[in-house]
């Protein structure tokens, strides 16, 4: 187990922010899957905590990043850098979290996700959620995935890739 996906992010993780100057520690905690039935093939999920307990506020505002893309950038170096050449059984999916940054989004995504599911509802009509990382897009599918009566989809290209909350059409329901 020395070599567990969990020490290796925490690893590359510590070595990153040492080579920008920025040492710090980092707790790691692998989070459990709440829905296990059919999601057997979905990797374990470890999250990477930067110890901000040494760091300076203007230190805690770079590393998050305008709209949190520093630690986007970083969890999306992460998520790559760390399943190259690993089996499929040995992939992992990294988040890192800096001073409660990730909790505070996940809360906001999943209100807007409720949100557009409550305006779809209330009016029939699709509803497209702007200005979203591709993980946060994710989130949003995951949260609403369960809905029978709504489907999710992205459109666009990146940069101007959105989410779609839509009724689900009765005659694919199940496909």
């Amino acid at each position: 187990m020395l070599d567990s996906p969990m020490q290796r992010g925490q690893q590359w993780l510590k070595t990153l922010l040492q080579l920008t100057g920025v040492p710090a520690e980092i707790q790691g905690n692998l989070a459990t899957a709440l829905l296990q039935e059919s999601d057997a093939s979905e990797p374990d999920n470890y999250w990477l905590t930067i110890d901000e307990t040494n760091l300076t506020p203007k230190e805690i505002q770079v590393l998050i990043g305008p709209n949190g893309s520093v630690l986007d950038a970083m969890q999306y170096l992460a998520n790559s850098v760390l399943n190259l050449n690993q089996p499929q059984e040995g992939q992992a999916s990294y988040t890192i979290e800096l001073n409660g940054y990730r909790v505070k989004r996940q809360a906001e995504i999943k209100a807007m996700a409720e949100a557009a599911a409550d305006e779809v509802r209330s009016t029939g009509q699709e509803v497209e959620i702007k200005s979203l990382s591709s993980a946060e897009r994710r989130q949003v599918h995951t949260f609403l995935k369960d809905l029978g009566d709504l489907e999710t989809f992205s459109r666009g290209k990146e940069p101007h890739r959105h989410l779609v909350v839509r009724p689900a059409d009765l005659g694919e329901v199940g496909s």
